[in-house]
């Protein structure tokens, strides 16, 4: 008599013949986690993840709830991780990682081990649920299918604490991946039972390469034969040349100017194809960046080449093929199954230490990669330490290349301030010395070592002076308060992170225009200008702070070298102190290096840009919340939730209605929360101080909406400038200014 089938998924109003098999399924499931964890030397242990994950699914109970005859499935993800556990003296150490991986499935993963004398999660779940295994009718060959072997470098855990510890950090991120080829397999044969295989068509690395050398040839053949475009030659030349030197660590040092962008990814198509890897993940710092870096590529590769995955992008967008791009990006966005992908670093570096399936299913695709690295000076230090483990352990184990680009080259490597720093990064730019020398557009005025705070007054004269400048303080009340001081003039913006993602694009627009007609034009502006912004001023004031980010302003002086190399970045002394952490930190530093240098710091060289890091991190906890130590014990949920690259605790977002906001709070408000309509209101969100929230919904300043988001109330519009964006004045209802404590 034939056994009755038994089925991982229903359909509903589908007859059983027309469900989804479940032995299909996990048969699927191996099958494409096997080929996935091949990526990393980890094939057998991808299959027997996919053959176990659902073992669970056997149990009577389960079959039940899929005919309607249970109101639920009991634990199916257990079972497999009961089989692996029931098999530790087979096993040995290798049956954690297994147990992890298909308990967490759906739920993440959890902590293995004892935690202050009581079990953790997941030994909770073996020991309340071990008779599930012997009620589960699991195939004899399934159960018996045989373990996958310890990869080799795994077999010894050390001698020392220190090497135990740097064992089980290497265990943890190869836990991760192997989990991450698990879900990603799950999801797709489950997604393609239900919906069809998903048809994202790519060109291959070689063919984007072809089109890259044409692209850039091209451009090369029609531009002037001048000093510039010569040294742009060298570079791209470095970076095609260094290809094809072997996986690892590589630099890319070049100032604004020299065509870093396409001699990076240059660099990085022709590594890819020269030795096998499977994609190319550009990870940069701002959001504000990746529009025009992107723009750039697609320009060079096509529109259709480019994956983008970050909170900016706008869901709603107003065009048919920007529709049809954003469902392109979505569905790319999940696994990063994808020849190019352009993301964040928060994106990056959050799911390298994530312990949600969410999270984690796109990072088997980040094996074999190269991963170039924008704006790397802009990692924050606080995380510093376990950003360096990670792409430390990506190179190792996981076939990666990585490189660091951009003018400000961070000290990395191993020294007295970062003894656990890198050993051989290549640089691949040739002379950066030269090149800084070569390719400087201005010089900078100190000030000098008893120069009083200037007084935003004082400092609005001296502007009003110019026909076009750009000035940039520490803070969104110094910007308000200096742009009032200027006056309200033709041709006098004001721009901070007051102002929504969505009005900061209209004003720089705008500027843009400005400056390109010869028009008065006089920007107020605070760091949110620093962040990849592609304006260029004859002159930039800046308010002493980090070395990184006088460079920065810098970059937006003479930044096309139309004008001769003068004094074009003047730093003044602000009456007030940036705000608290790394800011305050670099400014400290940047003191003790102009005592050093007798008032005088030459920012273009490279020498000094690492000494001014190397100060930095000796006065900086760079594992400011103990991530290593989580790391090294397995607790997944922990690294989690500690590691941030962005400290936003302080702060929650609140939807303005200005422009397209309050058309599409409307239909959030209509038709309930999507993370389509949520992502669609980010360009319309403020930050505010988080512990105003209270006081301001009591005080109907605030309204919560569709219970997911606070919204500025109807009736207090006015509390959103045109000019100056958010204000809570604090003569009114509130009567304490979030602006104060915000950057």
């Amino acid at each position: 008599m034939r056994k009755p089938l038994v089925y991982a998924h229903s359909l509903d109003g589908a007859p059983e013949s027309a469900w989804h098999e479940l032995r299909d399924h996990l048969e699927a499931t191996g099958e494409l986690a096997a080929r996935f964890s091949e990526a990393f030397g980890a094939g057998d242990w991808g299959r027997i993840l996919g053959l176990w994950h659902d073992l669970g699914k056997y149990h009577p109970q389960f079959q039940a709830y899929l005919r309607g005859e249970s109101p639920s499935g009991g634990d199916h993800s257990i079972v497999g991780a009961l089989l692996a556990e029931s098999r530790r003296d087979e096993a040995g150490g290798a049956w954690i990682p297994l147990a992890l991986a298909i308990a967490g499935h759906h739920a993440g993963l959890a902590r293995p081990g004892e935690g202050a004398g009581r079990p953790t999660p997941l030994r909770s779940r073996l020991r309340a649920l071990r008779s599930r295994l012997d009620e589960t009718p699991v195939p004899e060959n399934l159960k018996q299918h045989p373990l996958p072997a310890v990869p080799e470098r795994f077999r010894s855990v050390g001698s020392t604490r220190l090497e135990r510890q740097a064992f089980k950090r290497r265990l943890a991120l190869w836990t991760r991946f192997v989990f991450s080829a698990l879900v990603d397999a799950d999801r797709l044969d489950t997604e393609r039972f239900y919906d069809g295989p998903r048809r994202l068509d790519f060109d291959p690395l070689a063919t984007l390469r072809r089109r890259l050398d044409d692209y850039v040839d091209d451009l090369a053949a029609g531009a002037a034969q001048t000093p510039l475009n010569a040294l742009r030659r060298r570079i791209l030349d470095a970076c095609r040349q260094a290809a094809v030197e072997a996986p690892g660590l590589f630099s890319l040092s070049v100032p604004t100017g020299g065509g870093k962008t396409l001699a990076a990814m240059s660099f990085a198509l022709r590594h890819a194809e020269k030795h096998g890897l499977q994609r190319i993940i550009v990870a940069i710092p701002f959001t504000s960046i990746i529009e025009q870096t992107v723009d750039v590529y697609r320009r060079a590769l096509g529109p259709e080449q480019v994956i983008e995955h970050h909170s900016a992008l706008d869901p709603d967008p107003e065009s048919e093929d920007d529709r049809m791009r954003v469902q392109r990006n979505k569905l790319a966005s999940e696994n990063w199954d994808a020849p190019l992908v352009v993301t964040t670093n928060v994106q990056l570096f959050e799911s390298l230490y994530a312990n949600k399936p969410g999270r984690c299913r796109k990072l088997h695709n980040v094996a074999r990669s190269v991963i170039l690295l924008d704006e790397p000076q802009s990692l924050p230090p606080a995380q510093l330490l376990p950003i360096l483990a990670a792409l430390r352990h990506l190179v190792m184990d996981f076939g990666c290349t990585v490189l660091f680009s951009t003018a400000t080259q961070p000290a990395f490597n191993r020294s007295q301030s970062l003894p656990k720093g890198f050993d051989g990064v290549r640089e691949i730019a040739p002379d950066p010395a030269a090149l800084a020398r070569a390719l400087k557009r201005y010089e900078v005025r100190w000030p000098a070592a008893g120069d009083e705070p200037v007084s935003w007054p004082e400092l609005a004269g001296r502007l009003s002076r110019h026909q076009q400048v750009l000035a940039i303080v520490h803070r969104r009340r110094d910007a308000r308060e200096l742009a009032q001081a200027v006056g309200e003039d033709d041709g006098v913006y004001h721009l901070s992170a007051s102002m929504c993602a969505a009005h900061r694009r209209q004003v720089l627009s705008e500027v843009g225009r400005r400056l390109a007609d010869g028009g008065p034009c006089r920007l107020i502006a605070t760091q949110v200008v620093e962040a990849g912004v592609d304006v260029d001023f004859p002159f930039v004031y800046r308010a002493l702070g980090g070395l990184d980010s006088l460079v920065q302003a810098g970059g937006r002086a003479n930044r096309e070298g139309r004008l001769e190399v003068a004094e074009r970045l003047i730093v003044f002394r602000a009456p007030t102190r940036p705000p608290p952490g790394t800011p305050q930190r670099g400014l400290e530093v940047m003191e003790q290096l102009l005592e050093k240098y007798d008032g005088t710091v030459d920012v273009h060289q490279p020498e000094v840009v690492s000494k001014y890091f190397e100060l930095l991190y000796s006065i900086q906890t760079l594992d400011r919340d103990a991530i290593l130590a989580h790391e090294a014990g397995l607790d997944f949920p922990a690294v989690a939730r500690a590691f941030r690259l962005i400290d936003d605790a302080w702060s929650a977002p609140l939807v303005v209605r200005w422009g397209d906001g309050a058309r599409r709070l409307e239909r959030l408000r209509q038709q309930g929360p999507s993370r389509d309509r949520l992502r669609a209101l980010q360009p319309f969100t403020v930050n505010v101080n988080r512990h105003l929230l209270p006081r301001l919904e009591q005080d109907g300043v605030i309204e919560h909406v569709a219970e997911v988001v606070h919204a500025l109330s109807p009736g207090y519009e006015r509390l959103y400038s045109e000019r100056y964006g958010l204000i809570l004045d604090p003569d009114g209802p509130i009567h304490a200014d979030p602006l104060a404590f915000m950057v």
